[in-house]
């Protein structure tokens, strides 16, 4: 009973075989960060540790390009 319940839990991969990880993919980027516009974790976004680690350096090099907001303070 209790596979059953845990194997339709998994979704489909988040990342796409053809999506390439870049920090000028601002589409693909919006999908792994908050409204509040942190990064979120490896298990929210159902990547490997390695994807997440080129996420958060696609995401941060981003920022630094003001391609992406390092916050969203719409208050």
């Amino acid at each position: 009973m209790n596979k059953s319940r845990r194997s339709s839990r998994r979704r489909s991969p988040s990342l796409r075989s053809d999506e390439t990880i870049d920090y000028k993919n601002i589409s693909l980027l919006r999908r792994f960060v908050s409204e509040q516009g942190k990064i979120l974790s490896r298990r929210m976004n159902r990547l490997t540790s390695k994807q997440q680690r080129l996420i958060a350096t696609a995401v941060k090099r981003a920022r630094i390009l003001a391609l992406l907001p390092f916050s969203n303070n719409e208050i």
